[in-house]
């Protein structure tokens, strides 16, 4: 049972599916503040899809999702834009704007949610470059630098409107071990000064423990979460082996 008195994210009896075909379904776990959770699984298991359901790219075949208690997957329009407000995401690849420089892709959303002025617009996106340590790279564009600074420049423009909710979609893929740890670093860095909660899908050993206060496991085979815990419990006290080889990757 979901304690909705600490939750700031409950996920009720959710299947997810397209058409006929189940991804999952009954899924319900909860996520209090200033918590990071982990979505893991094997391949094909619906990581990535479940999050897009928690963001509101993919509505629900079943089930309902909450932030705050508040009904959010089937919420009218303009209660719907206000809790989006409250979210950003960094996407797999950062997918900032090209011909953009990384001071103008982090504007853009103020631009859009706010009234504040070109000057504000500057001074709060250098913040933000410099709070991922980008600072002296607001002229560049995203071709000049390396992936893990692209990335880096992506979780500055997630956090442009001071979000409650941070979502990140396999953050570390592609990075090389030292950028992913300094990510890993920073998205800690982010939850404890800022008291951000936070949804990482990721299937990296290494920043699960990391970073993870709890995680759930999403299973192909049956379709259902097989369990959610600190990762290091899960591991050492799986409820399914499948958990503790994922966790060792299979080593005793």
């Amino acid at each position: 049972m979901i304690d909705t008195t600490t939750s700031k994210i409950e996920v009720n009896d959710l299947t997810m599916a397209y058409g006929s075909f189940v991804v999952m379904r009954e899924i319900t776990f909860a996520v209090r503040a200033s918590e990071i959770l982990v979505i893991m699984g094997g391949s094909g298991c619906g990581k990535s899809t479940l999050l897009k359901h928690m963001i509101g790219l993919i509505s629900p075949s079943a089930g309902e999702i909450r932030y705050l208690g508040q009904r959010f997957d089937n919420a009218p329009e303009e209660e719907r834009a206000k809790m989006l407000r409250k979210m950003g995401v960094l996407y797999q690849q950062g997918a900032l704007w090209s011909s953009m420089t990384l001071l103008e892709n982090i504007g853009v959303p103020l631009r859009e949610y706010t009234s504040l002025g070109d000057r504000e617009i500057r001074e709060i996106a250098s913040l933000k470059l410099a709070l991922v340590g980008l600072r002296g790279f607001e002229d560049y564009y995203p071709s000049e630098i390396s992936g893990g600074m692209r990335k880096r420049a992506g979780l500055a423009r997630a956090m442009a409107l001071d979000p409650e909710f941070l979502y990140f979609d396999e953050p570390s893929a592609g990075l090389d071990p030292i950028s992913a740890k300094r990510l890993d670093d920073l998205i800690l860095e982010i939850r404890d000064s800022m008291g951000t909660t936070i949804v990482v899908v990721t299937h990296e050993l290494a920043s699960i423990f990391a970073i993870a206060d709890t995680c759930i496991y999403l299973d192909a085979d049956t379709r259902i979460m097989l369990a959610q815990g600190p990762p290091h419990e899960l591991r050492d006290t799986p409820p399914d082996q499948k958990i503790r080889t994922f966790l060792t990757r299979g080593e005793s």
